[in-house]
């Protein structure tokens, strides 16, 4: 005797949901005409791809620090591209 035993033969699968694009566009049409709008984000969302992925994760005495975080904040530019810049002079003084 099993109290809870599930008699499943009388469950049937429902219909499938209809997939083709001029039933999807009309079923959209419909909701529109109700209120319903897409709520689906239009364009990718959030910051734009950089070209600059490599990390250089330098570790330099604080005094140093402090002058290249000056130069920078003085240029306009970020560290980085300072880091770019003396690397740049530093590969054509080596040719």
């Amino acid at each position: 005797m099993n109290d809870f035993k599930l008699d499943l033969s009388n469950l049937k699968k429902r219909a499938e949901k209809p997939s083709k694009p001029a039933d999807i566009a009309k079923v959209d049409a419909a909701g529109e005409q109700h209120g319903f709008v897409d709520r689906a984000p239009k364009a990718q969302r959030g910051r734009k791809k950089s070209e600059r992925t490599g990390q250089v994760h330098a570790k330099v005495m604080p005094s140093v620090a402090t002058e290249i975080a000056n130069e920078a904040m003085r240029r306009g530019v970020v560290q980085g591209v300072l880091i770019e810049e003396a690397w740049a002079l530093y590969k054509a003084s080596q040719e």
